[in-house]
Order: structure tokens, then C-alpha cells, then sequence
């Protein structure tokens, strides 16, 4: 007989394992943990509340479904938050109009500007309450196309490398750069202007 897990105080390692198994209390464990996150991901991109619930919750049908192809080579929330990435990608593209933006194709026909890539810094002693802060930073992504978006998410919160975005949204990498060159530029307009509208 095996040991009985202790759900609340098991690794994540040994929970997929039960999960794996077909224990679904330890699969329900693991949707209590890190269900808040993969919901805040969803909504990071979609700017939707009722999208990234549906989407965080196909995301955890498709990982029940998939379990058996987790192999523990990344953490359990690492291969949750690129389900929920691909499925929102996928929505994105279905509702993503025709149109390029113009200033993105100047962008990239430009080419090399991703050498000179400014970061954006946001600082909160500046006066500013941290959920002021948020708020403003939620406004002004929600200002950006959902290339820009998308492409800021990857690099900055997923911390995934250009060859791993290029990938993911089936861009090339030169792409890659750029977008992310323009939506950092784009973003620190946007707080900046967002920022005198607080103070006028």
C-alpha cells in the first residue's frame, strides 16, 4: 500500500507525480496553488476578465489532459504558464485584426534597433502608491496592439529568450527585437503622459 500524501504540505513534484497516477486530489492541490497565477497571466494578456477565466480554465483542462507528457524538465508553474500562453496567443490571433501598425513595419524595415534598447524603469518612490502604480502600467498596456503586449509579457514577466518568443508567435527574430524595442518605448510614452494626467 502506498503512503498517503499529506496534500497541503507535498512538493508540487509530488503531487504531479499522484496527479500523473490519475489522483485527482492532488491535481485539485496543484489548481489551488497556482490557479491565481495562471489566471493573472491570462489576464496580463487578454485584458478581459471573463476571456482569462475561460482561458485559465481550458488551461488546466489541456494540462490534465497532457499530464502524462509533463516530464519535470521545467517547474509545474513554468509548463501551466506556457499552456495559458499558447492558448491565449492562439484567442489573440483569431480576434487579431488584419492590419499591420505602420510604425511597427518602419520598425522593422529599419532594422537594428534593438541595440539600442531602452529598459523601462518604473519607480514607485516617486511619490506614487504601488497600486497607483499598477494601475497606470495595466492602463497603458492595455494601450499596446497585442504583438506589443504579448512580446513585452514573454521577455520581461516569462523571461523567455528572443528564440523561444520567435517561436512561440511564429515571428521571425529580427521581429522579435523590434516589436520588443517599440512596445518599451511605447510603454514609457504611455506613463509618461499617463503621469501628467495624475498631476494636472
Amino acid at each position: 500500500m502506498p503512503q498517503p500524501i499529506d496534500y497541503k504540505a507535498a512538493l508540487d513534484v509530488q503531487l504531479v507525480a499522484a496527479s500523473q497516477a490519475g489522483d485527482m486530489v492532488a491535481f485539485e492541490e496543484l489548481v489551488a496553488r497556482h490557479r491565481d497565477k495562471i489566471y493573472a497571466r491570462a489576464f496580463s494578456m487578454m485584458r478581459n476578465e471573463e476571456e482569462a477565466i475561460d482561458l485559465s480554465q481550458e488551461a488546466w483542462v489541456k494540462a490534465w489532459q497532457r499530464l502524462k507528457q509533463f516530464q519535470g524538465d521545467s517547474s509545474f508553474a513554468t509548463w501551466m504558464t506556457r499552456i495559458v500562453i499558447n492558448l491565449c496567443l492562439d484567442q489573440l490571433r483569431r480576434q487579431k485584426r488584419t492590419r499591420a501598425e505602420s510604425i511597427e513595419q518602419l520598425d522593422e524595415e529599419l532594422g537594428g534597433v534593438e541595440r539600442q534598447m531602452p529598459v523601462v524603469t518604473t519607480n514607485p518612490s516617486e511619490g506614487l502608491e504601488r497600486s497607483e502604480l499598477r494601475k497606470r502600467i495595466d492602463k497603458a498596456m492595455n494601450q499596446l496592439s497585442y504583438e506589443h503586449r504579448t512580446v513585452l509579457i514573454l521577455h520581461e514577466f516569462e523571461e523567455m529568450e528572443y528564440k523561444q518568443i520567435a517561436k512561440v508567435m511564429n515571428c521571425s527574430i529580427g521581429t522579435v527585437m523590434s516589436r520588443l524595442f517599440y512596445a518599451r518605448r511605447r510603454l514609457a510614452s504611455l506613463l509618461q503622459s499617463l503621469k501628467k494626467e495624475q498631476q494636472s
